[in-house]
Parts: C-alpha cells; structure tokens; sequence
C-alpha cells in the first residue's frame, strides 16, 4: 500500500510590534529630528506674473493707411516746357464755413506746424522783409526753433512806470504765452503753370504763413506773416495728419490732400505785376473782392481761351 505523505505546512513568524522599550532602544546612529524652530519659514504666497498693459483699441479698425502715408510726388517740371506762369497770394480763413477743420482743436493746421517745428521736422524762415527780399518770402533766412516759438507768442503792449514816482515813462511791447485760437488767418503762395509737356494748367504751392495781427495802440495794423514754411518740404508731414470732417469720420484725408486738391476756401491778396502792388494797394472796401474775383476769373479765362477753336 502506498504510504500517504504529509507535509508540514511551515508557518510564517509574525512581527510583533514593537513595544515602547523597543523604541527607546533606537541605534546611536540615528540623527534627531530637526526641531521646528531651526525649519526655514515656507513662502505660501505665490508669484503672480504682472501682465503688461494692452492698450485696447479705440474702435473696430485701426488707422493704418492715414499713419504710413506716403507723399506722391509731383511730375518734374522743365523751364522749356512752362508756356505760361503767374504768382499768386492768397489767404485763407479758418472762420470760413469751408475751413472750419484747419481750427480744429482736434488736428489744427498752426499746432502740426509748429510741433513739426519744435521737433526739427520741419524749418520756418523769417519774414522780414529786406531789402533783398521785399515780401520776406524767400526762404532765405531760417530760425531756429526756439526764434520761432517766440514769434508766436501774443505781444502785448505793457505800460512802465517810474519806482520812485510812479509816474508813466513810456510803455514796451511784452511777449506772451502763444494761443493757437488766436491764429485764423494762413498766407498760401502758389505758382499757377501751363504745361505744355503734358498740356496741363494747374497751381503748385510754394510756401504757407500763419498770419497774426500786432496788439499796438491805435490799430490799424494788418495782419503779418509770422513765419514761412516751405510746402514742399512739409507735405509729408500734412500727409500724415488726418482731417476732421463734420460730416464723416472716414473720409481718409489729410491736409496734403486737402491742398493738392484744392477742398478749401481762399481769396486773392496780391498777384505778381510790374509795380509789386498788392490789391489793397488800389482797390478798398468791397472793391477787394471784386478785385481778387476779377483775378480769379482771368487766370480760369486764359485757360478757356486756350483750348478754344
């Protein structure tokens, strides 16, 4: 008969827990806990990345085009080629219902001369007449910056008195702070050409002059240029400034455009002649007008009668 075999199960030694006598026997080598005192201090604060200020925008399309416009230049123009010219002067005034934007106090024509002025963008020339230079319109005497900020500044006649007395001893011009309000008058000078290269008649603006009128006692005083601008040299800086319009936001022009297509009012002052003579020269009253209109009329007559047949 076969033998049964049997087998022992072998049993596993349990670990008993360690009792307290056990725990206090712990190894030398065992280094104590650190205490709480001797712990670095935990930052729980966190660090929050401070977000550079976006600026949002200020409408639903951005104004790329009137911001990086370029100036388009004019067709070069030959002496052989120029058939018929005439110097003409006009002014303009800001009050009128046409040139109401030049005053804005949004985009003003005198306050982006002058910025462009101080920031060197652009040069004034003096408009002293000399005897060289009998109107002051050369361009033949720059200012500088400063020289031409103090131009601007509103004189005003102060009366001076004695210290001891206090009597009256005279009186002396004191300049003023400069108020853009106070400018509503520009001097435009324009060459009128026929080209018969390309059989065009059209006018091209030389310079512009803000216009002031002196305080003196008695008055009488007609307004003077305070200083000249050569438009050539300033068209791209009026390329890039924008026109406020009364009736639409988005009309895209600026003041070059203005200028070169001619969406402004003007009248006739002086018109080049043997005798330098200015309209008020000879023509007083209503007759001034009818005098800038008759020339008007007959630079657009000379035009007419050249394509006649």
């Amino acid at each position: 008969m076969a033998q049964k075999r049997t087998t022992k199960k072998k049993t596993t030694a349990r670990k008993r827990p360690a009792t307290a006598k056990s725990r206090t026997m712990a190894p030398s080598s065992v280094q104590p806990s650190t205490t709480m005192a001797t712990q670095p201090a935990v930052d729980t604060s966190k660090k929050v990345a401070i977000k550079p200020f976006d600026r949002p925008l200020d409408g639903y399309f951005k104004k790329n085009n009137i911001n990086n416009a370029k100036v388009t230049p004019l067709p070069n123009l030959r002496e052989a080629d120029v058939m018929f010219a005439k110097r003409v002067w006009r002014e303009v005034d800001t009050r009128d219902k046409m040139n109401k934007y030049m005053s804005s106090p949004k985009s003003a024509l005198i306050t982006i001369l002058v910025d462009a002025i101080a920031n060197g963008e652009l040069t004034a020339y003096d408009p002293t007449p000399t005897k060289e230079d009998p109107n002051g319109d050369t361009f033949s005497r720059p200012l500088t910056p400063g020289q031409a900020k103090n131009r601007l500044a509103d004189s005003v006649v102060v009366d001076q008195f004695d210290k001891n007395t206090g009597d009256k001893i005279g009186s002396a011009l004191q300049a003023g702070e400069f108020n853009p309000d106070s400018i509503i008058r520009f001097r435009i000078k324009e060459d009128w050409i026929f080209d018969k290269q390309r059989s065009v008649f059209e006018p091209r603006i030389i310079g512009i002059a803000p216009l002031m009128k002196p305080k003196i006692a008695g008055g009488g005083v007609d307004y003077v240029p305070i200083f000249w601008v050569y438009f050539p040299e300033a068209r791209q800086v009026l390329a890039t400034k924008e026109v406020v319009s009364r009736n639409n936001d988005a009309t895209g022009l600026s003041y070059d455009d203005i200028f070169m297509k001619r969406l402004f009012n003007s009248y006739i002052v002086k018109v080049s002649n043997e005798k330098d003579e200015r309209i008020k020269d000879y023509a007083q009253g209503i007759d001034r007008l009818y005098e800038s209109e008759k020339v008007k009329k007959s630079l657009m007559d000379w035009e007419l009668n050249l394509w006649s047949y």
